[in-house]
């Protein structure tokens, strides 16, 4: 196999481990917030960038949004328009953070669909990576995979959503600390 070939599988291996660690952070976030929808709904009210009429349907688009990254995992030829859509969606989650950060309204639930945290700048960084990984996953190619590709690729996506996890205890453990140290926890 030549160095060009060697690349481009690698390439479509990134590709699919991106696709797949996708499916997972937006698998766990949509069920965490379709679970305990009314607590959402108030999440994205906490934000208070959309009239309290829309809050509802909204915070259901937005699910519906993360279950359709989901789907388009699945899909054969859905994956470029996956990677793409999840990389809108954590886009507008920042961007509804980064207004409520300017605003000075820090005291706001994330809504991420994981540990409880209030809005950082660090969740800005966050949804920022993720972003350019979604996109960097969707510019890749996108070739069929055998069962030992596939196996790696599930492998690869599971540690990566593990450190995901972790890291994402983390920045709540630290906001948890902040709060604690000024009192208002």
């Amino acid at each position: 196999m030549s160095a060009l070939a060697d690349g481009a599988a690698m390439a479509a291996l990134a590709s699919a481990a991106v696709a797949a660690f996708a499916a997972f952070l937006f698998a766990r976030a949509a069920l965490h917030k379709g679970w305990d929808f009314t607590a959402f709904t108030g999440f994205v009210q906490d934000y208070a960038l959309l009239p309290e009429r829309l809050v509802k349907p909204a915070s259901a688009a937005l699910i519906g949004a993360e279950g359709a990254v989901v789907g388009l995992m699945l899909l054969p030829g859905g994956r470029a328009f996956g990677l793409i859509l999840a990389a809108a969606l954590v886009a507008l989650y920042a961007v509804g953070m980064g207004v409520n950060l300017a605003r000075g309204r820090r005291h706001v639930e994330c809504g991420c669909g994981g540990a409880v945290q209030p809005i950082t700048p660090a969740l800005l960084v966050r949804n920022a990576t993720l972003a350019g990984l979604f996109l960097l996953g969707a510019a890749l190619p996108a070739v069929g995979l055998g069962l030992a590709e596939t196996l790696a690729v599930l492998a690869a996506a599971l540690i990566a959503f593990a450190g995901y996890v972790m890291a994402d205890q983390l920045l709540s453990n630290a906001a948890y600390l902040v709060r604690r140290e000024q009192g208002t926890h």
